[in-house]
């Protein structure tokens, strides 16, 4: 009897020491903070910087959560009040809806804001809830997009680059006559039938169209008609599957000599580079007005960092964000990605994104329109079936009036505080 009573009180003592430790662990998790990322194409250069920051911590960790659909899966996350501790998201409207439901905390005190050009945090006080000039966010790395260009067949067909919409007509037509696709198109990833209309908006819609919008005092069909009839014009000259084609295949492709253009942003470059090394790449700012004057280099926060006010673990994730800001490593990461920084000192030197370096430093820049659009207006369904009923001959003049109609009809939807 008292051997079983010894044995008892040893199995007890066992299981609540396994109790204990998963307590112990349990705690573990609690110091754990996550890193939300909505990109794929930063994830391995994120870890990395992820893995070197907790190596100089002892009591929290951070873990990298990237998931598909990000923006989705963060919404769900925003309606269970389950948010990350850190987010790595753009300066979109995604942005603007966590700040402005005060899910992000206020880091307008922090003297690393010292660093960054005041260029890029006033995009970010612009998408702020009434454009509070507060940060709630910190511009970590800004984007480009426009058109991206095989520069070996440029030289080959004796192309140069061209700088207003009659000129990159020509050199469409110049390159089709050689046998060559013009541009290469991926909208089978229906984001990337954005690049396009967020290069030619800024340079071709009127001055404080996205203030004046918000408001009702203007329409899309009243302003965006030769945007539209533009973007039909660039799908004369793309492939024939560019309906079919995804965007990690069209990458591929590019990078291994099929067509000539494809028009997206710097953070496609890397993907070239990973398909073939050898990849000689370069980029212009999209010509879509005749008057070069106004033919901007699209340019945006592409990664803003910010803590969540609901973390329980604020000063880590406030440290983190001043190790990335950390110009070395700031420096890493947009050689990584092929970015820009708008960091003081921090700057891209690589020969991939050369041609618009001029037109950034001269700040000859335009924001993405569809960061100041609301967050519920899906343009990217909008524009795959405007390009959906071109495929299917619908006629150019009922296409665009169709598309612009329900532009401002799905954005009066989404328009509301």
């Amino acid at each position: 009897m008292k051997k079983k009573i010894v044995s008892l009180l040893l199995v007890g003592s066992m299981m609540l020491g396994m109790l204990t430790g998963c307590g112990g662990s349990s705690k573990a998790k609690g110091n754990e903070l996550e890193l939300f990322l909505n990109k794929a194409e930063n994830n391995a250069i994120m870890q990395t910087l992820v893995d070197e920051f907790n190596e100089t911590q002892e009591e929290a960790k951070i873990k990298v959560v990237a998931p598909a659909e990000a923006e989705t899966v963060l919404k769900t996350r925003m309606a269970k009040n389950d948010m990350p501790d850190l987010l790595a998201i753009g300066g979109n409207s995604m942005y603007t809806e966590l700040q402005s439901a005060g899910l992000l905390e206020d880091l307008s005190d922090k003297e690393y804001l010292n660093t960054i050009q005041e260029a890029y945090m006033q995009m970010v006080y612009d998408i702020n809830k009434e454009k509070e000039e507060k940060a709630y966010g910190v511009p970590y790395a800004t984007n480009a997009s426009g058109i991206l260009y095989n520069v070996d067949k440029f030289e080959e067909l004796g192309l140069e680059i061209p700088v207003t919409w009659d000129e990159f007509l020509k050199t469409m037509d110049q390159i089709k006559e050689a046998g060559e696709e013009p541009l290469l198109l991926t909208y089978k990833d229906a984001w990337t039938v954005l690049p396009s209309w967020n290069s030619m908006a800024p340079d071709l819609q009127p001055e404080g169209f996205t203030d004046d919008r918000k408001v009702g005092k203007t329409t899309f069909a009243d302003t965006h008609q030769e945007i539209a009839e533009k973007y039909l014009t660039v799908l004369d000259y793309a492939q024939d599957d560019f309906m079919g084609m995804t965007y990690d295949d069209g990458n591929k492709a590019f990078a291994n000599g099929r067509g000539v253009m494809m028009i997206n942003g710097n953070w496609a470059i890397n993907q070239f580079h990973n398909a073939n090394q050898d990849f000689n790449v370069d980029m212009f700012a999209f010509p879509a007005s005749n008057d070069e004057a106004k033919n901007y280099v699209t340019s945006g926060v592409d990664v803003l960092l910010a803590v969540s006010s609901t973390s329980k673990n604020k000063e880590v994730a406030e440290a983190f964000i001043e190790f990335m800001l950390k110009p070395e490593n700031a420096q890493r990461y947009i050689d990584d990605q092929f970015a820009f920084s708008p960091i003081e000192g921090v700057e891209q030197q690589n020969v991939s994104v050369s041609s618009i370096l001029e037109d950034l430093a001269n700040e000859k820049v335009a924001n993405f329109p569809d960061h100041y659009y609301p967050s519920g207006f899906d343009l990217a369904s909008l524009l795959s079936e405007f390009s959906l009923n071109y495929v299917n001959g619908v006629d150019n003049k009922e296409n665009v009036h169709t598309f612009l109609e329900q532009c401002d009809e799905k954005y009066d939807v989404a328009n509301v505080d």
